[in-house]
């Protein structure tokens, strides 16, 4: 394989994995031109159309998909072999992209990009939505290459390292009758209109699997995709929502909110960071593996206080 090809694949790849020229670009530290150059040079040479324009993104042919299936792995194999001297944090120019909640952004973000502004100002850091079921794919497929959350059942490809281990609470408007209670009755709870944050769009929850085996079941009004509408939600309406317990110390939780345990046993969620085993012996990622784990369990240990 000449040279020319061996770059052209390596930019093939990028516009793989991030579906778009101008993120392509970005990933490569070159400009758009310069990859759109390169594109047209893949599509004279490999004699095929490679990408299509859909909307603002493109999407690849059968022949694009087939070649990156082909080519993937050994590409990260070669980029590891070719970056494997020892790992400078404070002269590094790598970008990582990582898939996790809002609630996880809210609780470690802020603590990331100060540390990283005075201890990596070059690194850069994208993160990517997080959905249980699709956290391992992404990570496989390298769209991702760390995930911050509940990591459902995988294959041995994937690694992970325990952050910790999060309850449950539940939220409700200052001027809801249950928050005047002081303490939820389990028929009250039941009976009332519940929202369920569901990052899949599923209606069903830890909640409803810990109602369930007490042969209940509850209402679920309304869903929503992201934990930082909920205090809007509930503060105007008479909705009421089970809760993370890390996602009430910020200030829109626990200000605006009335927050009482729940009237029933609802399992703790272990929270992983999880990363593909080709990424395992790799210096920059072992460096943000350990930097994630340090930033989020000293951020939930403050939670915990709450």
């Amino acid at each position: 394989m000449k040279n020319q090809e061996l770059g052209l694949l390596f930019i093939f790849d990028a516009v793989m994995t991030e579906s778009s020229i101008s993120r392509a670009a970005e990933r490569l530290s070159m400009t758009q031109p310069a990859v759109s150059n390169a594109v047209a040079k893949m599509r004279h040479h490999w004699n095929d159309p490679l990408f299509i324009k859909k909307g603002r993104n493109i999407e690849p042919t059968s022949f694009a998909l087939n070649l990156w299936r082909q080519v993937k792995g050994p590409l990260l194999d070669l980029s590891h072999a070719l970056n494997a001297r020892e790992f400078e944090a404070l002269d590094s120019k790598r970008n990582f992209r990582i898939s996790l909640t809002d609630i996880m952004v809210d609780l470690i973000w802020t603590q990331l990009a100060q540390y990283l502004s005075i201890n990596a100002p070059s690194i850069d850091v994208f993160a990517v939505p997080f959905t249980i079921e699709g956290a391992a794919d992404s990570l496989r497929k390298a769209n991702v290459d760390l995930s911050i959350g509940l990591i459902s059942e995988h294959d041995s490809s994937i690694r992970s390292t325990w952050l910790f281990d999060g309850d449950y609470v539940c939220a409700m408007s200052k001027n809801h009758p249950l928050a005047k209670a002081g303490e939820l009755d389990l028929e009250a709870f039941v009976n009332a209109k519940h929202l369920l944050v569901s990052l899949s769009g599923d209606t069903s929850g830890f909640t409803d699997q810990a109602l369930s085996k007490l042969g209940l079941k509850r209402r679920v009004a309304m869903t929503a995709n992201h934990f930082s509408v909920v205090p809007s939600i509930l503060s105007a309406t008479d909705l009421i929502a089970v809760v993370p317990r890390i996602a009430v110390g910020s200030p829109s939780f626990s200000e605006k909110l009335a927050l009482i345990e729940p009237p029933l046993v609802i399992e703790s969620s272990s929270l992983y960071l999880a990363w593909h085993a080709r990424h395992d012996n790799d210096p920059g990622m072992i460096w943000m593996r350990e930097l994630l784990t340090k930033i989020a369990q000293q951020a939930w240990g403050k939670c915990e206080h709450c």
